[in-house]
């Protein structure tokens, strides 16, 4: 099947795209954005969605990129996965590995090419790699629109199964990941490789000086309507020494939680463990040396 028909423009710049889209509102037409086209061009093909307005942001370079600096990591919207999984940026690898390592976890090597970091946040799939990684990090995402740009927390901006906090005239143009989390780990499971995973966990520990959980981030995704951090799984983590008992105790709390029942409740909560123990694992090679490494490293 082939798309409806529709108006098509390339911008060359953001403010171009925005301008185009919040013309197309204004006329009560439909406009779509266009990134790497790995979501949005299977539903054109079905007729799922029928815009009168495509916007392609193919031409506009500024978006695309990974800068480290002060305000953390910070990554453009339009950067592909496979520019994440093979970057050599020495900062991404050491403040946070488990970002080019999700990457590598998307789908074959066509999508990761040609799909982008933006537009998986954009079309929040709920068991998406970068939505999962992004409240588990608190991240930032910049949207520009025609009252300029505002920055949303990760949590307020994924709201449902493909809903988001853009609105009909804003693109996203960056994400932002403000703090080092060398010890973060992400484990998934899909029923062939390549697939969106039906579950994924995300963990990021941190050791205090005698071994201790210091701090704890714990996030799911996949059977919920949009992916979650567990506060109240973390808070029994907190002063325990990482082991078996500790991680499925949180992990049966946070499964729980978020309503994952049945067997997809069962491998949450497997997910989880695993998530945990890896992170505890990095967590500990890093701990004789991470409190000069913080000094060094501006979150």
């Amino acid at each position: 099947m082939r798309p409806a028909p529709f108006d098509y423009v390339r911008p060359a710049s953001a403010a171009e795209a925005v301008w185009a889209l919040a013309g197309a509102h204004t006329a009560g037409r439909e406009a779509r954005v266009l990134a790497g086209g790995q979501s949005l061009v299977p539903l054109l093909n079905r007729r799922a969605v029928r815009p009168d307005l495509i916007v392609d942001l193919g031409r506009v370079p500024a978006l695309s990129g990974i800068r480290a600096g002060r305000r953390g990591i910070r990554i453009g919207a339009l950067t592909p996965h496979a520019t994440v999984e093979r970057s050599t940026d020495t900062e991404l690898h050491r403040r946070l590995p488990v970002l080019p390592e999700a990457a590598a976890l998307i789908g074959q090597l066509p999508v990761r090419v040609r799909g982008t970091v933006g537009g998986s946040l954009a079309h929040a799939d709920p068991a998406a790699e970068w939505c999962l990684l992004a409240v588990l990090l608190s991240a930032e995402l910049t949207l520009l629109g025609p009252d300029g740009r505002r920055v949303v927390g990760a949590d307020a901006f994924l709201r449902g199964r493909h809903r988001t906090a853009l609105r009909p005239a804003e693109i996203l143009v960056e994400v932002g990941f403000p703090a080092a989390e060398p010890a973060a780990a992400l484990v998934e499971y899909a029923a062939q490789p390549g697939r969106i995973p039906e579950v994924a966990a995300a963990a990021a520990l941190v050791l205090d000086a005698d071994g201790r959980i210091g701090s704890a981030r714990l996030a799911l995704a996949g059977p919920l309507e949009r992916p979650m951090r567990i506060p109240a799984a973390e808070a029994l983590l907190i002063g325990v020494r990482p082991g078996r008992e500790s991680f499925a105790a949180a992990a049966a709390k946070a499964a729980r939680i978020t309503g994952a029942s049945g067997d997809l409740g069962t491998l949450a909560a497997v997910l989880l463990r695993r998530a945990l123990a890896e992170s505890a694992a990095r967590a500990a090679v890093l701990a004789p040396v991470r409190r000069e490494r913080m000094e060094l490293v501006p979150v």
